[in-house]
């Protein structure tokens, strides 16, 4: 827990709770929008994209997206930890959720993120987080986010050389040009941007775009064919289906993305010099697993706290929760907009590719970076970390025959690396 001396620390220009004009409100909400708004759309773009959803069904996700995050938001800042923090879609449960929507269906989806956010929650509000927080050791948490990067290797490239929309390679020149530039812009922007540093991923997509249109890659039929306006439904995949081997393998992903959270909570509670307690911790858990089960509700993805915008409260020196409030609002008012969703649905894929071929790996390296500051490299832990990568890395690749000759739920979870990983990490730190 933070001193009390270092909390009173006046690092803030304004405070928690402070509030500040409107017009002020709105420009710091829209900031955190623009800063978490590449990530955040990435998620439903790459699922949609490897579940093979029609460019209309991305867009209705899209859309559910949008909604739900704001009103995550809202939760996390009014019922939740109380925090500035911003709630977006979390790349934790991407392989979970393709996995789950190709084999059994996003009705499925739907089920697993009701189910799992109603788990999440009551874990958050019966004060059962310190419990779980102890299986998932640095070690184990740092295999398990290296292995979400590892995991969508596949996806990245196959969206760079457009594999899944052009199989035959007709199109490969092209997007291979538009995936060069695209990536060549994030990293441009994110290593030597000023302004713009904050927001590589949305600059990158923008340039990809713009290249793509001379190149005829881009289709806007279906932006033509969408209303100007209109509410996103609830369970627009069908009536949610409760399948208990997608409940367990999106699991996994709902404990990274409680442990991801609980280490922004105490980041944020250094950038704004306030106390971090067992309270608020609780209930900003409770709050995530709550709009995990909204975003199943609507249709979306699953939900976590993004280190993106404490970065913005951290440059900005703007602490208020009424901010992000604000920010949650816009998020809300886009999500009634179907063009606007669907001109991001048509986003072509080589963009999607020269945008994740970075940004993947940076997951893997997060949890690389996180194994070499908070893990001793004694043989115990160095033989630990060797197999559960392996196990990781290898089930994934056993033949699909095997594969169906187990029980759904064995091969659900040995399909998924980052399942096998954590499970496999968990075990050896309890027997060795």
């Amino acid at each position: 827990m933070e001193s009390l001396e270092n909390a009173r620390k006046p690092v803030l220009k304004v405070g928690i709770e402070d509030r500040v004009e409107p017009s002020k409100a709105l420009v710091f909400g829209l900031q955190h929008v623009l800063a978490m708004f590449g990530a955040t759309v990435t998620v439903p773009l790459v699922v949609g994209g490897a579940i093979g959803l029609s460019g209309s069904q991305i867009a209705t996700m899209i859309q559910a997206v949008l909604l739900a995050m704001g009103i995550a938001t809202l939760l996390q800042t009014t019922i939740g930890s109380r925090y500035p923090i911003v709630q977006g879609s979390s790349f934790a449960f991407i392989p979970g959720l393709i996995a789950i929507g190709s084999s059994i269906g996003m009705a499925a989806v739907q089920g697993a993120l009701i189910v799992g956010g109603l788990i999440e929650a009551l874990i958050g509000w019966l004060g059962i987080i310190g419990k779980v927080r102890k299986l998932f050791t640095p070690l184990v948490t740092g295999v398990t986010i290296t292995l979400i990067g590892f995991s969508l290797a596949d996806v990245a490239v196959n969206n760079f050389f457009n594999a899944y929309a052009d199989p035959s390679g007709g199109t490969v020149g092209r997007a291979v040009l538009v995936g060069l530039i695209t990536f060549l812009t994030t990293l441009f922007v994110a290593l030597r941007g000023r302004r713009t540093r904050a927001m590589p991923v949305v600059v990158g997509a923008l340039v990809g775009y713009a290249v793509s249109f001379p190149l005829g890659l881009v289709n806007l039929n279906l932006v033509e064919s969408l209303p100007a306006l209109s509410v996103p439904k609830p369970f627009p995949w069908g009536e949610p289906v409760f399948d208990l081997t997608a409940i367990v393998l999106l699991l996994f992903a709902f404990m990274v993305s409680i442990i991801e959270s609980v280490g922004d909570y105490h980041a944020i509670a250094t950038v704004t010099g306030s106390e971090i307690t067992e309270g608020r911790i609780a209930r900003g858990i409770g709050a995530e697993g709550l709009a995990c089960s909204v975003a199943g509700f609507l249709g979306a993805c699953g939900t976590t706290s993004y280190s993106e915008n404490i970065g913005v409260v951290a440059l900005t020196k703007v602490g208020s929760r009424h901010v992000v409030q604000v920010g949650a609002v816009i998020l809300i008012l886009l999500s009634l907009l179907p063009k606007f969703a669907g001109i991001l649905a048509s986003m072509p894929a080589p963009v999607l590719g020269g945008l994740t071929l970075a940004l993947y790996g940076m997951i893997s390296v997060t949890g690389l970076r996180l194994i070499k500051e908070k893990v001793e490299f004694n043989d115990r832990n160095t033989l630990i970390l060797a197999a559960s990568l392996v196990a990781g890395l290898g089930a994934p690749q056993l033949p699909p025959q095997l594969l169906e000759s187990l029980p759904r739920l064995v091969s659900s979870i040995l399909e998924s690396g980052m399942a096998v990983g954590a499970l496999t990490a968990i075990i050896l730190e309890r027997i060795l």
